[in-house]
């Protein structure tokens, strides 16, 4: 390989950092705390505003009719980085997508994690390129049937938010404690290069350090920046479980809300509440889509094995309860 080659693999492995899987971490979180703060009075009424605001339907032709309570369903989480740098730049491509299967029956949860740069059929326009231009194509609808038409299974509802939510909910919560495993630099929100620095040990993050912590790889790899984020998820649901102030918890529903738009009403979003019931009972398997760095016309792609992608279908199918030719027909 030409050191050209090398170089060019470099600078597109770099674009690929920016905040891929930040939903990750703030998606569960808005489930968890809509759950748990609904029944307390002033947070049930502070709730039901948050999301009516965020409540905007989808209009989908489908032969699925959609589950009404939490069990056998799916919900895409679309993360979008619609700063207005970005919108400088044309619509908004998504940053990250996940989507996550619930069986009630079973107590469980599968969150796949779809790579931003996945080279797949965007059924609308009927052209191959990366998954996140569905959305710049023809926003939320367009992506909610290129996941359906990539995975064969129905997508019911999608929650979809930009990164600013992640920094203002650690902050709501007033920081939380991690262990950095090492020292470095990196960028904050605004694409400010070392802007933030961490130091080894245990520190108490702030919103933007939090971020910085979730999205660095720069002495390791996407095996241990997912450590790092499962670490800030556990950190976060921690604290907002032992916080008792009707202000911090307000701080987080505000948060959210001005940054998500979802199709879940309010009653389904309540639905959750069982599934933060179940505690350590509950199952929650992390899935993955295999494959490898390809170039195409000199433009990187994802390109998906195609024998794993299979076996990832008939999972989500089994989990869902659905079958190849169901999904099909939804679609």
């Amino acid at each position: 390989m030409s050191i050209n080659r090398q170089s060019y693999i470099q600078t597109q492995k770099k674009k690929k950092r920016r905040l891929k899987r930040w939903v990750w971490l703030v998606a569960p979180i808005l489930i968890l705390l809509l759950g748990a703060g609904v029944y307390a009075g002033t947070l049930y009424k502070k709730a039901e505003s948050v999301m009516n605001k965020s409540y905007k339907p989808i209009e989908r032709e489908t032969a699925r009719v959609k589950p009404l309570t939490i069990d056998k369903t799916s919900i895409l989480l679309i993360g979008v980085d619609d700063s207005d740098k970005r919108k400088k730049n044309g619509p908004a491509r998504s940053d990250a997508l996940m989507l996550a299967t619930f069986n009630k029956a079973d107590k469980s949860v599968k969150l796949l994690s779809i790579p931003r740069d996945s080279y797949v059929h965007i059924p609308e326009k009927d052209i191959y390129t990366k998954i996140n231009h569905a959305h710049a194509y023809g926003g939320v609808k367009l992506t909610l049937e290129t996941v359906e038409d990539l995975l064969d299974v129905p997508v019911d509802y999608y929650v979809k938010m930009n990164f600013n939510a992640f920094i203002d909910v650690v902050n709501a919560l007033d920081g939380i404690t991690v262990d950095v495993p090492y020292t470095f630099s990196e960028q904050d929100s605004k694409d400010r290069a070392k802007a933030i620095t961490l130091e080894k040990g245990e520190q108490h993050l702030d919103g933007e350090q939090a971020l910085a912590f979730a999205r660095t790889r720069k002495k390791d790899s996407d095996i241990q920046r997912g450590e790092r984020q499962q670490q800030i998820m556990k950190a976060v649901i921690s604290k907002a479980a032992s916080v008792k102030s009707l202000g911090n918890y307000t701080g987080v529903m505000e948060a959210v809300g001005k940054n998500m738009e979802t199709d879940l009403t309010f009653d389904q979003m309540k639905s959750f509440l069982g599934y933060l019931q179940a505690g350590n009972n509950l199952n929650i398997e992390t899935l993955s889509l295999a494959g490898e760095d390809s170039y195409i016309n000199r433009v990187y792609y994802y390109q998906l094995d195609q024998t794993k992608l299979e076996e990832t279908k008939k999972i989500l199918q089994d989990h869902l309860h659905v079958t190849s030719e169901t999904a099909e027909v939804a679609n």
